[in-house]
């Protein structure tokens, strides 16, 4: 028992020497720094990272293979370390009660104690204002849920999951101070599991040797509490192996590291792997079996946030409040943003293993910088978030496109149709398994608040469940009256919705609202419903195959003239883009206002309107333009900005013209004439034989009496001449 004593005397000393010598690569002393922050109250947590204890100059492999082994027991030795290292303040700061109390005990101290008796000894925790971690090295793979087994208890370890649940915040008891009637002694007891026996008799020598049992008051102004949460983490989906279920394991978070989880959230948690016994009834029923828990050290968040206005916290060096950016992504952006056409490099690396669709790329992009929350001084709130739909055949990959853009997105919850209720969408009353009471349990888009909420499947979707979107799409609340509970949650979700139209393909004999299928009342809070058609044209099938081939036998996508940037790059532009705050000028004022009333001109003359426009339309174009402005880290809204608007919203409504003429803006014989002009370009010849013109026009479904209707038309205009016999054409050079 004496070398083990002697042992952990000896890692004090290591312990101590480490601190004070440690010096990091600007060669500052690191830990004397905390510790002085420490000392001036300016932050609580003092992170002891195992990379500095491997990088430290008198490097002993052994206390590192201790220390993590044994992680729970050394976090006392550096406790008792910084204890006496512990510098004089050198700044000001005001007392709390904390400070008056411990003035007045150790005033007090000598009177006040009969030395022999251990629970009158002030244990040293209660005199401390700082806490203590131990962190895991970032190198390495962190384990799964599975990986963690008995062999790991009481050690550190890394692991990785989603945030499933987290309970409030609640005070967890670390000392309890008594006071004795009779003697009026300070009684101290540590408390260090979750839960413990108080003390009735005093057990000072005064009272015993009296033979009275004084009666102790637990004093809880004088007592120790430590901010305390629990989590629970589950598997992330690809760690479970195939026919598993995912498993979860409870997580305890204290003091500083409370509040730093929020469920939906993919962390990296380091900690210690412990037993914890069952108490009470559980007890009885669970014999020798212990549950287990991590005890949290540190956490890391896969995904960082855009921004959250900045949390009240002490300890501002552990915050992820604004996107952290790693390395040179800073002048990345700045390079990035310097590049002209970063609006079509942005779009176009957003899911490059997909063919075409690059205007819908471009309404995705837009959906993930959104566009600034606008607050009236009455208190009026109106959304930024954008909501796109994508209707289209099968086969033409929108849930491929939701699930990349789930992927980007910091914050992103998919959900199908068929396998959401109204309850799972937005929120249920759940009875809480430790503390019986109601409790509200958030759903998909109570999770998605702040991120994404992507619905595959929406019009399989029951019309009751799909009511519960309504509210959430404008007023970005969800709102409950369920068990005695009646409240509102926030959903400051943008919905992104993936459908097929109402008999799985499109119908062109029908009109557009028989095929859409969806109340105009969902359709008009949609900014963007794109309609995606799967036509059969020779040349655009000829690519895709070709694509979709060489996407198979490479793994990536085909060359695009630039490198596609990183999800974790487009992640920190769009963090970046976030942050300004676009406004309209008064000079765009006159041309958004005729612009959007020639809109509702159009479909007032229509016989069968394509869409549906109401003001949301117009603050449609309000948002996506500022969303454009943010693109380019730009204050004010250009003309630009709102004539791609305005372009996106007519391309959205083109593809749901039934007739290709229509949607091309062009009749039959404009449409030959340009496609003839643009193959004559493309192969840089003037002469083009009538056979060329025939096989490339009925490619695209017109016929040879279009063709020739078209000749006989252009050349009238002298835009080019025709072979009497052999009907071959030749362009004159204008």
């Amino acid at each position: 028992m004496t070398t083990k004593d002697h042992d952990f005397t000896g890692d004090k000393v290591f312990a101590k020497e480490f601190l004070s010598n440690f010096a990091d690569v600007n060669g500052e002393a690191k830990y004397m720094n905390i510790l002085q922050e420490v000392a001036n109250r300016k932050f609580r947590a003092i992170q002891i990272d195992l990379e500095d204890l491997f990088n430290y100059k008198d490097f002993d492999e052994e206390f590192l293979r201790r220390v993590t082994e044994n992680t729970r027991r050394y976090i006392g030795i550096f406790a008792d370390a910084i204890d006496d290292l512990l510098p004089e303040p050198t700044e000001a700061f005001t007392d709390d009660d904390h400070d008056i109390l411990m003035t007045q005990r150790s005033d007090e101290g000598p009177e006040n104690m009969d030395g022999s008796d251990p629970h009158q000894k002030m244990p040293p925790e209660i005199k401390r204002y700082f806490e203590v971690y131990i962190r895991a090295s970032s190198k390495g793979r962190p384990f799964t849920i599975r990986e963690v087994k008995a062999s790991n208890i009481g050690q550190l370890v890394k692991i990785s999951g989603i945030v499933t649940r987290c309970s409030d915040v609640k005070p967890l008891m670390q000392v309890a101070v008594y006071t004795c009637e009779d003697c009026g002694f300070e009684i101290y007891q540590e408390v260090t599991a979750r839960v413990f026996m108080p003390l009735f008799e005093c057990p000072s020598k005064r009272c015993d040797t009296n033979r009275t049992k004084g009666n102790l008051i637990l004093q809880l102004r004088a007592s120790k509490f430590l901010k305390f949460q629990e989590a629970k983490i589950q598997e992330l989906a690809e760690h479970v192996p195939k026919g598993h279920i995912p498993r979860t394991m409870t997580v305890h978070l204290r003091g500083e590291l409370t509040r730093k989880v929020s469920p939906g959230d993919v962390v990296e948690l380091s900690g210690i792997f412990l037993p914890i016994p069952y108490t009470g009834f559980k007890a009885m029923r669970a014999g020798l079996v212990a549950d287990t828990y991590l005890e949290a050290m540190s956490v890391t968040h896969f995904k960082k946030k855009y921004e959250e206005g900045s949390r009240t916290a002490a300890y501002s060096v552990l915050l992820y409040c604004r996107y952290e950016f790693r390395g040179d992504e800073e002048e990345q952006i700045a390079r990035l943003a310097e590049d002209g056409d970063i609006y079509n490099k942005l779009s176009r690396s957003l899911a490059p293993e997909i063919f075409g669709h690059e205007d819908i790329k471009k309404a995705l992009l837009l959906l993930l910088v959104g566009a600034p929350h606008r607050k009236l001084k009455d208190g009026m709130k109106i959304r930024g978030d954008l909501h796109i739909c994508l209707m289209g055949d099968p086969g033409v990959a929108k849930s491929q496109l939701l699930k990349h853009i789930i992927n980007v997105a910091p914050r992103g919850v998919y959900t199908t149709g068929k396998g959401s209720s109204g309850v799972g969408l937005t929120a249920a009353v759940q009875k809480d398994p430790v503390t019986n009471e109601m409790v509200l349990e958030g759903g998909a888009l109570v999770l998605a608040d702040m991120g994404i909420c992507a619905i595959d499947e929406f019009d399989k979707m029951d019309e009751s469940d799909r009511t519960a979107i309504h509210e959430v799409m404008e007023q970005q609340t969800v709102s409950i009256a369920k068990a005695g509970i009646t409240t509102s949650l926030n959903a400051r979700t943008a919905v992104l919705a993936a459908a097929n139209p109402a008999w799985g393909r499109y119908d062109l004999r029908r009109t557009p609202a028989e095929n859409i299928n969806l109340p105009p009342a969902l359709l008009s809070r949609f900014d963007l419903m794109w309609l995606i058609l799967d036509r059969a044209d020779m040349d655009s099938d000829l690519e895709l195959a070709r694509h979709v081939v060489y996407v198979h036998q490479n793994r990536e996508s085909p060359a695009l003239g630039f490198t596609p940037l990183e999800p974790s790059v487009l992640r920190a532009y769009i963090s970046s883009a976030r942050r300004a705050s676009p406004s309209i000028p008064r000079e765009l004022e006159e041309y958004i206002a005729s612009a959007y009333s020639s809109i509702r001109q159009e479909e007032a003359k229509s016989n069968a309107p394509h869409s549906y426009t109401t003001v949301r339309t117009l603050l449609s174009i309000l948002r996506i333009s500022a969303a454009l402005a943010r693109l380019r880290f730009s204050d004010t809204v250009a003309q630009s900005d709102v004539d791609e608007a305005l372009r996106l919203m007519q391309m959205s409504k083109f593809s749901l013209y039934s007739d290709e003429r229509q949607k091309s803006g062009l009749d039959a014989i404009s449409d030959i004439y340009s496609i003839l002009r643009d193959e004559a370009a493309r192969t840089n010849k003037m002469d083009v034989s009538y056979a060329h013109a025939l096989n490339w026009i009925s490619r695209k479904g017109y016929s040879e009496a279009q063709l020739k209707e078209c000749l006989e038309e252009y050349a009238a205009l002298n835009v080019w001449q025709i072979h009497p016999h052999s009907f071959d054409i030749r362009f004159i050079d204008a």
